[in-house]
């Protein structure tokens, strides 16, 4: 008898309980949900357009007598170390870091990380450019302010930013210096290069900076240098990549450690691929890339 009581005594279409308000918040619900299919606003149209958009082809410059100029687009590679492989200074966005106004884009402002991707993309390429007004196609040298932004149309034309790291205002995993991308090209997006080896720094102090080789990139308001952490790892939408901060590491002969060390990758003059696999990759890299820059140092002499 007690079975028989609980029992359902009707049909499953029968409408029981608050059925018409229920089916209200199902028909509300419904249109919703072909409303932001409508405008591209669900989850899974979010990630498709941020990954059709970010990870686009881009194509480096091609530098023909081996220096960096303004307006070049490159690539900020740093070639590894004990507990890291190879990655390169990326946008790091998500489907939170989208907006739609005016078009479809990155908001700003917009953190960055090293990826291990060195296919060139929307994602990692940057665009040296000048901060006093010196025209594009200028060699860049070292010693000399400069910015570092990304492309426009969706990436916005962001610039590589930094400031002095405070409670509120850190890396989130470090909690060094923060760096991340922002709309303003003031003070704080400025930067420099200097030779990576201190000893030669003086020397080469107001010459032409070479592409693809080592160098060491300071931020002029902190005077600290670009940095990629191997113990620091963030989960992304693009996998696991490294935290990049500004923090200047120094081994026992005050000598910037492989951390601050970077290239600015561009295209191979004769079309394939990126020039910096060409680039030595043994113990006695340090030399040769020592020795070109001696070669580079030497033709601007002459000239």
């Amino acid at each position: 008898m007690f079975e028989m009581a609980h029992s359902k005594s009707y049909r499953s279409k029968v409408k029981t309980g608050n059925w018409k308000e229920d089916q209200v918040l199902e028909e509300i619900a419904m249109k919703e949900y072909l409303e932001k299919k409508a405008r591209g606003e669900l989850a899974a149209q979010r990630v498709d357009l941020l990954k059709q958009n970010i990870l686009k082809p881009v194509n480096l410059s091609v530098t023909n007598d081996g220096y960096l100029h303004f307006g070049d687009v490159v690539m900020l590679v740093n070639i590894g170390g004990e507990n890291r492989e190879c990655s390169v200074v990326s946008i790091n966005s998500d489907i939170h870091s989208l907006t739609n106004v005016p078009t479809p884009g990155i908001r700003a402002p917009c953190q960055v990380s090293a990826g291990r991707s060195i296919q060139p993309c929307t994602r990692n390429a940057f665009i040296i450019t000048s901060v006093d007004g010196r025209p594009e196609g200028a060699i860049l040298r070292f010693e000399q302010s400069f910015a570092l932004r990304t492309t426009s149309g969706f990436a916005r034309g962001l610039y590589l930013t930094s400031d002095v790291k405070s409670f509120q205002k850190c890396a989130k995993m470090s909690r060094l210096q923060d760096v991340y991308l922002d709309e303003s090209d003031g003070f704080l997006s400025w930067w420099k290069m200097v030779h990576f080896d201190p000893q030669e720094r003086l020397e080469y102090e107001g010459h032409p900076v070479p592409a693809n080789m080592k160098v060491v990139i300071i931020h002029c308001k902190t005077n600290q240098a670009l940095a990629v952490l191997g113990d620091h790892v963030l989960w992304t939408t693009h996998g696991k990549e490294y935290e990049v901060t500004a923090h200047t590491f120094l081994d026992s002969h005050r000598a910037e450690r492989d951390n601050n060390q970077w290239i600015l990758s561009t295209a191979d003059p004769a079309g394939d691929g990126l020039a910096l696999l060409k680039l030595p990759q043994s113990p006695a890299a340090n030399q040769e890339f020592t020795n070109s820059n001696q070669d580079v140092q030497n033709e601007y002499t002459e000239s």
